[in-house]
């Protein structure tokens, strides 16, 4: 049987990625002035306004593609064991969007991941497919691999990120963003706090960095160190307008990852505040909130997430997060098994 106190983060990763995104989900692709004019400062799950050009006609509570390609990624992962089935997983993003198309939802596949999967159609291999793709639709989904593949042997980690991003994100950029992301969570899930969680992130950023695809752009390890030094120790409100004026909200990775590790310290660690910060910010808030509010609830675990929030999601079935969860932390304990690092280090 899994670790218990591993099993309850492993919960608060995939769980409190959930809150982020459901939080953020009427405010995305708004900016902040037309936040405060619809909603004032969101604290608590709202429905989006009628004419939202994405989450019109869904429920205060709804959780979006973040969560959904998350909980994805973590069953393709379960079923694909050591090797990585690319086929299997560019199907399950065909078919999810299949789904969402025909219960109505205007939340659809990311630019990178559309672009590589129509490559694919067209007969391009998978691992030339996401050559292109530097937004942060890798990161928004890695937690499942984080939450599976222990911290060390540090190699191991990054590389499964990278295999998890070859068919649609296989750039520097977005291998070294969802590289951070995971092993923020991996360090959480192995015991770390939300400090020594970001500090692992920076330097599987560095790692990521050197694999995929070159592509232009910031280096993800120093945006992040610059945008957590940009917060530290301000007050919400100016954390919010300086993530917003400096960092940026959208979806490129160098601004939306940077993005969630500011929110992660300007949040202490926290996973609700770390979600209403990301709320507030315009921009790619569902994407920021799964990332940075996923990462804390890693740290903390789901006991200590707002029960009554986790009651007020929607589109989620718990019952399969729990099992999702405890099938990637007996995978997590067989890999640790094998390579011989035994019982994750806390720090």
């Amino acid at each position: 049987m899994p670790d218990n106190a591993m099993l309850d983060r492993a919960k608060g990763a995939l769980v409190g990625g959930a809150l982020g995104d459901a939080l953020g989900m009427p405010t995305q692709l708004l900016s902040p002035a037309r936040i405060a004019e619809l909603y004032g400062h969101v604290e608590d799950f709202v429905a989006p306004f009628a004419e939202h050009p994405v989450s019109k006609g869904l429920l205060a509570g709804t959780i979006t593609d973040d969560t959904e390609q998350a909980l994805l990624l973590g069953r393709i992962l379960v079923e694909s064991g050591e090797r990585f089935d690319h086929a299997r997983w560019v199907n399950a993003l065909l078919d999810w969007e299949r789904e969402v198309k025909a219960r109505g939802s205007y939340d659809l596949l990311g630019p990178s991941t559309k672009r590589a999967i129509d490559a694919i159609n067209n007969g391009v291999p998978a691992q030339e497919a996401g050559r292109g793709g530097d937004t942060n639709g890798a990161a928004m989904r890695i937690a499942p691999v984080g939450i599976m593949m222990p911290p060390e042997p540090f190699d191991a980690l990054v590389a499964k990120v990278a295999e998890t991003c070859r068919a649609t994100h296989n750039t520097s950029i977005a291998i070294a963003s969802a590289s951070a992301v995971a092993a923020a969570v991996s360090r959480g899930v192995a015991g770390g706090d939300w400090r020594a969680a970001s500090d692992s992130a920076v330097a599987a950023a560095r790692r990521g960095a050197t694999l995929g695809h070159w592509v232009t752009g910031g280096d993800i390890a120093a945006r992040i160190v610059w945008a957590r030094d940009l917060v530290r120790g301000k007050v919400v409100k100016d954390a919010i307008r300086l993530i917003t004026d400096l960092v940026g909200t959208g979806v490129a990775s160098q601004e939306s990852v940077p993005a969630a590790f500011a929110v992660l310290e300007a949040a202490d660690g926290d996973p609700w505040q770390a979600a209403i910060i990301s709320a507030n910010l315009g921009g790619d808030t569902d994407t920021i909130g799964a990332i940075a509010a996923g990462m804390a609830g890693a740290c903390t675990g789901f006991s200590r997430l707002p029960g009554d929030r986790v009651a007020g999601l929607k589109g989620i079935d718990m019952a399969e997060v729990r099992t999702l969860a405890a099938d990637l932390v007996a995978a997590r304990m067989a890999t640790a098994g094998k390579t011989g690092s035994g019982k994750d280090a806390a720090a």
